[in-house]
């Protein structure tokens, strides 16, 4: 918005001063300024009306592409019609805004004296060397501007790639997610499990499906359960709380993941609750207990006290992955047997299917087994974990693709500003050119010279966008992955594609300029 406003401001003043003969006129037969002011507003409210009229296909466009961008838990959090006080609102800010930034040159244009005017207004007013000065001004803050978004959309955009290229430490492609909630449909505990254990038996059985897995917390679905632990030969500091996050899984689960046994055999099968309590562990949580090369065989305990039981066995050591959020460091985590221990805790289930089978013969297909058992247990977002993962970092996606939307239209409204400044300035100084090319100055020399005023102005205001966008790259860093905001690639690259979209906005004007006819501008004077 306040490019667009800078970029009126500016036209504005630039065909102010193509009027500066009319409004002189306009005085000297005795309209007062009040007037004359109340006649360029009504212009630039007009224009600000028509405007905010063209603006509301785009807006409906805008908000179809922006929901087409969430995914399905999102777009239902929203109401996507057009509300009539948002409308009122945004209506009264592009014309408010567009009269503010509309009254800077209508009040410079009404001020001008009548006399000096009629005698000038045969010689084509440039506004004086302050006009020019403060257009010049408005052009570089429109670049300065512009650079700044096309920084922030290029880290943006890189920070997505490296959430794209994030390692999940498990093979995601050929993986199919369900979960039920049998619990919800008033199954006590024991019923629960008796049929998380006919459907791991009978989904593994569908054709195509090469095996199957369960677990309490999806992966990557930004759920967790947490909790301390005590671990053998592990003497925490005091004031430490050795938290690391549970999951609750079946025998085939790290088969099924792809997920690689550092060291031990894992569960081998899922054992009954009566039978000795085991447990696998990840790389990080040997690291942050200390447990070293001998980490099998040792025993653990769930709490964080001196009357916790420590019964349970470490029997394998499996490569660290990421558990709730793709964009999070990985954390020690313990799988548990979704058999042993935890009883009425686990009322739903999430299963994975690893499958070559298009999503919706898979789907038939689950649901077929499940209508065996309850045709009245709802199938939970049947999914393949890549969707799930992308969905996982909506939020990542959805900033990247909007700010670089904006950068895209802040630049085009710089480029669009600069082409209109230097047309008017060429035309303004129409009769300066043709003395020029008449005494001897080149056509390369003309150009040279509308090109380098460019240049000035793009470098001071690459030199404050690359700044203001350092300070807010700063401020929001938890929102980058995997990238630093003082990274050299990034603001380098956007300094190369507005140094070009600048000189090509500059390249027309300053042709123009380098073919004027000395006769013919010397004539029109």
């Amino acid at each position: 918005l306040l490019i667009a406003c800078v970029n009126i401001a500016n036209l504005l003043l630039a065909r102010g001063s193509t009027r500066a003969g009319e409004i002189a006129v306009r005085a000297s037969l005795g309209a007062s300024q009040p007037r004359l002011l109340a006649l360029l507003s009504t212009e630039v409210l007009l224009l600000a009306v028509a405007g905010a009229l063209v603006s509301a296909p785009l807006t409906l466009a805008a908000l179809h592409g922006i929901r087409a961008l969430l995914p399905a838990f999102a777009v239902g959090v929203f109401d996507w019609g057009l509300d009539g006080r948002v409308v009122a609102i945004t209506l009264l800010l592009a014309v408010g805004s567009t009269l503010v930034f509309g009254l800077i040159p209508a009040l410079k244009l009404v001020r001008t004296e009548a006399s000096p005017a009629l005698q000038t207004q045969s010689v084509r007013q440039t506004g004086g060397k302050a006009a020019a000065r403060f257009r010049t001004t408005l052009t570089t803050a429109q670049i300065a501007l512009s650079m700044t978004l096309l920084v922030l959309a290029g880290w943006f955009a890189q920070s997505l790639a490296n959430v794209a290229r994030a390692e999940l430490g498990f093979r995601a492609e050929a993986l199919t997610v369900f979960s039920i909630a049998p619990e919800r449909n008033g199954y006590a505990a024991t019923r629960s499990a008796q049929l998380f254990d006919r459907l791991e038996e009978e989904l593994v059985q569908i054709p195509g499906v090469a095996s199957v897995a369960a677990a309490h917390i999806p992966l990557l679905d930004n759920s967790e359960w947490g909790g301390n632990v005590t671990v053998e030969g592990f003497e925490p500091r005091p004031g430490e709380t050795p938290n690391v996050y549970f999951n609750f899984v079946s025998a085939d689960f790290f088969r099924t993941f792809e997920m690689l046994l550092v060291s031990g055999d894992g569960f081998g099968h899922n054992p009954r609750a009566d039978e000795p309590r085991v447990a696998v562990v990840n790389q990080r949580f040997v690291e942050r207990f200390g447990l070293g090369l001998d980490a099998v065989g040792k025993r653990l305990g769930v709490g964080q006290s001196n009357l916790v039981p420590v019964d349970i066995e470490i029997v394998g050591v499996v490569r660290d992955a990421k558990y709730s959020v793709v964009k999070a460091d990985v954390t020690p985590q313990l799988f548990l047997p979704r058999t042993q221990g935890v009883g009425e805790s686990l009322g739903s289930m999430s299963f994975y299917l690893r499958s070559g089978l298009p999503l919706a013969e898979l789907r038939t297909a689950v649901a077929q087994v499940l209508a065996r058992h309850d045709r009245t247990l709802p199938i939970m977002e049947l999914r393949t974990v890549t969707e799930q993962a992308r969905e996982n970092v909506f939020l990542d996606r959805f900033m990247g693709t909007l700010a670089a939307a904006l950068a895209v239209l802040a630049t085009a409204l710089a480029a669009i500003g600069i082409y209109g400044v230097l047309s008017y300035g060429v035309v303004q100084r129409l009769r300066e050119i043709g003395l020029r090319i008449a005494l001897g100055a080149a056509p390369q020399n003309v150009r040279r010279m509308v090109l380098k005023q460019v240049a000035w102005m793009a470098a001071i205001g690459i030199v404050v966008g690359v700044s203001l966008a350092l300070v807010l790259g700063e401020v929001g860093r938890s929102l980058l992955y995997g990238l630093a905001p003082t990274d050299p690639l990034v603001p380098a690259a956007a300094v190369l594609a507005l140094t070009a979209v600048v000189l090509a906005a500059a390249y027309w004007p300053a042709r123009r300029a380098a073919l004027v006819d000395p006769v013919t501008a010397l004539r029109g004077d």
